[in-house]
């Protein structure tokens, strides 16, 4: 990994972390999820697990820490993963469609892995997830929101730069 592509994982983490901390007065809208989607099917797995582990730990450190960071870490990696699986499986000239149907799947994974992690220590899992389900629908309303406005820039940012991504 060259210093073009690290310094490009940091700015889209600080991007992550600025974003999270900015619409925090919305409950579970943020640009993360979408960037660490875009992120995975344009850049591949390593970049945005990279971007998940920095963002979360990161934005807990203002907003938070607890045991729910590591799932929020968990939670994303999977996400970027998922995108990067995307990313490498699916024509380029169908990613904004595909990555937005999937960024609304990958709210509700999120929430059924952050749930599953608060299972595991306490209460009912059955009761967190129906608890959850408003959290995790503004989550997908966001990640369709964030995905239409950031896809097309990040991914004109990334054609342009793809030599110096690819070195």
């Amino acid at each position: 990994m060259n210093t073009y592509k690290l310094t490009l994982i940091s700015l889209l983490a600080a991007v992550c972390v600025v974003g999270r901390i900015s619409f925090q007065f919305l409950p579970n809208v943020q640009p993360v999820t979408a960037v660490i989607i875009v992120a995975g099917a344009s850049l591949g797995v390593v970049p945005a697990l990279f971007i998940a582990i920095v963002s979360a730990y990161v934005t807990n450190l203002f907003m938070g820490m607890g045991i729910w960071t590591v799932w929020q870490i968990v939670a994303w990696s999977v996400i970027g993963l998922i995108a990067g699986l995307i990313g490498r499986y699916t024509p380029s000239k169908y990613h904004l469609v595909t990555l937005t149907g999937f960024s609304v799947l990958a709210a509700f994974l999120y929430g059924l892995i952050l749930n599953l992690g608060t299972f595991t220590f306490s209460g009912s899992f059955l009761a967190y997830q129906l608890a959850s389900l408003p959290f995790d629908l503004m989550h997908a309303i966001g990640n369709v929101f964030f995905m239409l406005i950031l896809y097309p820039v990040l991914r004109k940012v990334f054609q342009q730069n793809i030599e110096k991504i690819e070195q």
